[in-house]
């Protein structure tokens, strides 16, 4: 599955009965093969997806590479393990991606 196909999946694994009061934008910044930028935004028990950067700054930006992302989707990466070690920067509100990662089952 390609990353586009993983965001766009995205709405349909969202626990939107989670997210109440939940108001947050995260922004992946992936490279390599298949990179690209996708910004994510929980408001109001629904999350939407959209290709690039957004007009306003996101509660956290996520640097990784488009294949840790896709292991990480598959359940293949943990995404603790991930971030200890340094295959996973944030920058930003680490709470914002804590509770992002519980509310589409990463």
């Amino acid at each position: 599955m390609s990353v586009s196909e993983l965001f766009n999946s995205m709405p349909s694994r969202f626990q939107a009965d989670k997210a109440a009061g939940a108001d947050m934008g995260i922004l992946f910044n992936l490279s390599g093969d298949d990179g690209g930028q996708y910004f994510v935004n929980i408001n109001d028990g629904k999350l939407d997806v959209s290709e690039g950067a957004p007009a306003a700054s996101p509660n956290a930006t996520v640097n990784m590479t488009a294949e840790d992302f896709k292991a990480m989707s598959s359940g293949s990466l943990n995404p603790m393990m991930a971030f200890m070690t340094g295959k996973i920067k944030v920058d930003g509100d680490l709470n914002s991606v804590m509770k992002f990662q519980s509310l589409v089952g990463f």
